[in-house]
């Protein structure tokens, strides 16, 4: 992994252009370049009970991220912060529907919450607290501004490879920060610096990210991301289930070629041997604990429109996936104007 050892140096830091699976991008577009062109939907997979201590408030946000609504709710409510649940972290520059938990012990007046770039849309109860990673997946709906022009039957093609055979299942590049700044955070954490609890968080999660997709790039130079190998792990598709695999027979080749299982690669944590060492003294030290993340990304009900001068992209994602990972095996991604 030579590409880890770069980012233990003072500056600057980027990112690889890490492999990609169905060839070349086949032209360029703008992505964001309003908030509408991004637009995420949660969907939770589980009905609600009814009943109980918590408000669950289906909430439609542009502009503001998902922790600061959060705050927002628990200020509104008079409860702490912490309290306060939610699934996941939704784009701020987007539009985006997600929802938050909210303790009922105030029996706030829901009617009347008032949160710039945030409006209420659906209220329900729950008995229990919405935890972190507890939805199915997420519905996007992205417009791509063309900025060259297309092939519209290459795109045509390469979308029809892409909905049969899934893409990598790289961590995006939000992962990393702006300006890939995570990375220096995570430098800075495994020297030693003292960081509150969420940027710890963050300080971790993006040493496993930046680990996995190294490791998910060598697998895909060897065309085998997408294939078991004797000593994988599995993962059962939509679930977190894993099993190893000591050897490769025709039925669990014909489920990995059906994607019933996929190919898992690990998280990083205490005794994985990566590199830099740095890290690895530092995931121990905490006693963070190994994990596994499919190496082949499933795409549902992908849907495509063409415009004169746009490409919509329509399609759902498991808990956890980026939408990038998609796109970048489409297109090349330009910065838009003032984004």
């Amino acid at each position: 992994m030579a590409a880890l050892s770069a980012t233990t140096k003072a500056a600057p830091i980027t990112l690889p252009d890490w492999p990609r699976a169905h060839g070349s991008p086949l032209f360029s577009a703008q992505l964001r370049s309003i908030p509408q062109d991004f637009e995420v939907t949660e969907h939770l997979g589980w009905e609600f009970s009814d009943d109980g201590e918590h408000d669950y408030l289906w909430i439609e946000k542009i502009g503001v991220n998902t922790e600061w609504v959060a705050r927002q709710l628990a200020l509104y409510a008079e409860v702490p912060a912490k309290d306060v649940g939610y699934a996941g972290l939704k784009d701020r520059h987007a539009v985006t529907r997600q929802w938050f938990s909210v303790p009922r012990w105030n029996t706030p007046t829901w009617e009347s919450l008032d949160i710039p770039g945030a409006r209420l849309i659906d209220c329900q109860r729950h008995r229990r607290k919405l935890r972190r990673g507890a939805h199915r997946g997420n519905n996007f709906r992205i417009v791509l501004r063309l900025t060259t022009t297309i092939d519209r039957d290459a795109v045509e093609r390469r979308l029809a490879t892409i909905r049969d055979s899934g893409v990598p299942n790289y961590f995006g590049e939000q992962r990393f920060g702006h300006k890939v700044g995570n990375l220096q955070l995570a430098n800075d954490w495994a020297r030693g610096k003292r960081l509150p609890r969420h940027k710890r968080s963050l300080a971790i999660s993006t040493v496993r990210s930046f680990v996995f997709n190294e490791v998910l790039a060598a697998r895909v130079e060897a065309g085998t991301w997408n294939h078991l190998v004797a000593g994988d792990q599995a993962k059962l598709d939509g679930t977190e289930s894993v099993f190893e695999v000591s050897e490769i027979d025709e039925d669990l080749r014909h489920r990995c070629d059906t994607m019933d299982v996929h190919p898992a690669g690990r998280l990083p944590g205490e005794g994985s041997n990566i590199e830099p060492e740095l890290w690895q003294t530092a995931l121990t030290k905490r006693r963070v604990e190994e994990g596994t993340r499919s190496l082949r990304l499933p795409i549902r009900d992908l849907r495509q429109e063409f415009n004169e001068d746009s490409l919509i992209l329509s399609f759902t994602l498991d808990r956890g996936a980026f939408a990038t990972a998609v796109i970048r095996e489409v297109c090349d991604v330009v910065t838009a104007p003032d984004s």
